[in-house]
């Protein structure tokens, strides 16, 4: 596993993961593309009724190498090819938290309970973001979204992570240049609650998971398809594990030292 760690490696997370070690992952932190661009509801709009200026994804540009927007039986498939790849790696004692949302088609919800299907779903946790921007005048303003905690049989949380409960109150992730990150809050939470050492992301995306992951003190592994969201998430990293590094010690002169930078007539300290 040691080349595996502490790296961001570009390619497609399937057979990257396929060229991993079986149960060799403690825990897995990861928000896949939502497919979005595929959408009976004509994108995402503000509350004036227009699109959502701020989301290259909204305005149809979709990911770096990835369009998020594929059939959605083809879609469905392809997460549960990766949630498969993701718990053969996974240890005895391993979980995946994967994060995604909840939308209406065609007047009815879909809840991502096709793509779970027979997968071992321990709990759902609820995401509560600070707002909301689709506006839909034939349902409530989504303010939420969900965390799937898939957990191997012997998964336990780490000493009381349990009380901090199944609502999240965290604020959207602001000023990260990636169309739809998540919050480093939400992956930190989510790594804190558990005693794993070795945390991976297949869709790294900008690195918010390798940056949870340095602030809480554990080693990560990143698949990401995108050599441009790679190197952002290298920067992000690089900038995140520079701001956890301890000041150096000041190394106080001696007496004498003092003396002779405060009179310097004086005689020289003697060697020691």
């Amino acid at each position: 596993m040691r080349a595996w760690l502490n790296q961001i490696h570009q390619g497609d997370c399937r057979p990257l993961m396929s060229a991993m070690p079986a149960g060799s992952v403690p825990l897995v932190v990861t928000s896949p593309p939502y497919n979005l661009l595929n959408s009976s509801g004509n994108g995402m709009k503000n509350g004036n009724g227009g699109k959502w200026a701020r989301s290259a994804l909204m305005q149809g540009q979709g990911y770096a190498d990835h369009g998020d927007c594929m059939p959605h039986a083809d879609y469905v498939e392809w997460q549960r090819e990766c949630l498969r790849a993701m718990l053969r790696v996974l240890t005895p004692d391993g979980a995946i938290f994967y994060n995604h949302k909840w939308r209406v088609q065609r007047g009815r919800l879909q809840d991502r309970a096709d793509i779970m299907d027979g997968f071992p779903v321990r709990q759902i946790i609820i995401w509560q973001r600070s707002g909301g921007f689709n506006h839909n005048p034939g349902y409530f303003l989504p303010t939420y979204e969900v965390i799937y905690l898939i957990a191997n049989p012997e998964f336990r949380l780490a000493p009381k992570a349990g009380s901090i409960g199944d609502v999240w109150r965290i604020r959207q992730d602001r000023g990260n240049p990636h169309p739809a990150p998540f919050p480093v809050e939400l992956a930190r939470r989510a790594i804190a609650a558990t005693t794993a050492q070795v945390v991976l992301d297949p869709f790294m995306g900008s690195g918010t998971t390798a940056v949870a992951a340095a602030l809480e003190g554990r080693a990560y592994i990143g698949l990401e398809i995108s050599s441009e969201y790679c190197q952002l998430a290298r920067q992000r990293i690089a900038a995140a594990i520079a701001e956890t590094q301890p000041e150096p010690e000041a190394i106080l002169p001696n007496a004498l030292d003092v003396r002779a930078a405060l009179l310097p007539d004086a005689a020289p300290a003697p060697a020691r």
